[in-house]
């Protein structure tokens, strides 16, 4: 089994032991243990939930600063994603915080946004020719695909094996540099300014191709004050055609963003990790037989507006958002290219797709092989009627199946003694 190099991580000095992200996290990957939380590695697909939900920031993820870059490269260029649009107020003219971009350093700013408008039409045609894996699933948000990677197998054929658009517009601005410059690639360094931890999960671990395109990624939250700093001047001095990407483009940044751009009308779109897990069982269930053509999948709530690394409050960045994705659209800017244009790149798309396939990591397997799974399964199942079925947290699992799981699979020592209900029943009797 391969391993994530995961950017969530405890701070366990911070720790208090209480279990508010024990009772949070989608895939019960935490545990505590010793009046400490503990992350079980293979369980945790890097979204983030416990970092918002943790009130003593025990929580933190590991990512790239921008303070660190000086000296490193001989050429930055900066990949804002386009939640980042979303976090200023009164922003009309996204021109003003590219240029900002400009004048902290970078050499140069290439647009996610626009690398998403191309991976909207890749999307677009693939799933027209391919009916037979409808509903094909959004692989953009590097959590859902590594969520149902360990927890939705049946659903791995429905992923689309399109590069998200962060992966796209890395290659665009690496490939854009040295053209301009005559440096080497490894002298370039593409930075990501990022809403959430879950892209330097993907930048250190990808899905879908061999190695990242993405050098550095930075936070939105500690990028910000630099930017801020630089936007008076920026609006002053802006410079006009740094933007290219129309609505499209933009709408990405929301839930129901994506969807938009591949101009499916049977379409789904779920944000926040609780309702994206509803969808994903109803779709294993297949309660909705091939009547969808598209599933849109966030696990942050309103979209990647609502990252982790975000300033705004998710929601009120969503409307912000769209706001500008309809400026852009009464400029005439639906597409940054003309269809024409499109149609011309898109001949062949495979530029576009996946060079590594996405397997299965069956993480949540009790035993070493399907005879030995049965038989833990029995011995859990054992522990479970004794169990009160209170799923409290105060054993430290997040269910009484977990804590059974855990005594079987003894994992972090785990004891039926750990069960403070049943102690007291013990101890009454």
């Amino acid at each position: 089994m391969d391993k994530f190099k995961h950017s969530v991580f405890l701070k366990e000095e911070n720790c208090t032991g209480c279990i508010t992200c024990l009772k949070r996290c989608p895939t019960e990957a935490i545990r505590v243990r010793n009046n400490k939380a503990h992350i079980i590695a293979e369980f945790c697909i890097d979204c983030g939930e416990c970092i918002k939900r943790c009130p003593h920031h025990a929580k933190r993820s590991h990512r790239d600063h921008y303070e660190d870059l000086e000296g490193t490269y001989k050429y930055l260029v900066a990949i804002p994603a386009p939640s980042l649009y979303s976090q200023f107020n009164n922003i009309k003219d996204v021109n003003i915080i590219l240029t900002a971009i400009l004048m902290t350093g970078f050499d140069d700013v290439v647009e996610v946004s626009a690398a998403a408008e191309l991976v909207s039409f890749a999307s677009r045609k693939f799933i027209k020719e391919n009916p037979d894996k409808w509903p094909l699933i959004s692989t953009a948000c590097p959590t859902i695909e590594r969520l149902i990677r360990v927890r939705f197998p049946n659903l791995i054929s429905h992923l689309l094996p399109i590069l998200p658009p962060m992966e796209v517009a890395a290659e665009i601005a690496r490939t854009k540099a040295m053209k301009e410059t005559g440096l080497n690639a490894k002298d370039i360094g593409i930075v990501f300014i990022s809403p959430c931890p879950s892209k330097v999960t993907f930048k250190n671990s990808p899905l879908g191709l061999e190695k990242s395109n993405v050098d550095e990624v930075i936070a939105i939250k500690d990028y910000y004050p630099i930017l801020l700093s630089k936007m008076k001047e920026a609006e002053a001095n802006k410079i006009d055609g740094l933007s290219t990407s129309g609505k499209i483009g933009k709408s990405w940044a929301a839930s129901g963003g994506e969807a938009y751009g591949t101009g499916s009308e049977n379409y789904l779109a779920a944000d926040g990790i609780e309702n994206v897990m509803q969808v994903l069982e109803a779709l294993e269930d297949e309660k909705f037989g091939n009547t969808l053509e598209f599933v849109e999948l966030n696990s942050c709530n309103a979209g990647c507006v609502g990252g982790v690394f975000t300033i705004e409050n998710g929601y009120m960045a969503k409307a912000k958002n769209k706001i500008l994705a309809r400026n852009s659209e009464a400029l005439g800017k639906k597409y940054a290219l003309s269809p024409d244009e499109l149609e011309e790149i898109f001949t062949t798309y495979d530029h576009f797709k996946w060079t590594k396939p996405v397997t299965y990591e069956p993480v949540f397997r009790l035993g070493a092989n399907m005879m030995d799974s049965m038989q833990k399964m029995s011995e859990v199942e054992a522990i479970l009627n004794k169990l009160p079925g209170l799923d409290c947290g105060s054993c430290g699992a997040p269910t009484c199946r977990a804590l059974a799981e855990d005594i079987v699979t003894n994992t972090d020592g785990a004891n039926i003694s750990d069960c403070i209900h049943l102690n007291l029943r013990n101890s009454e009797e």
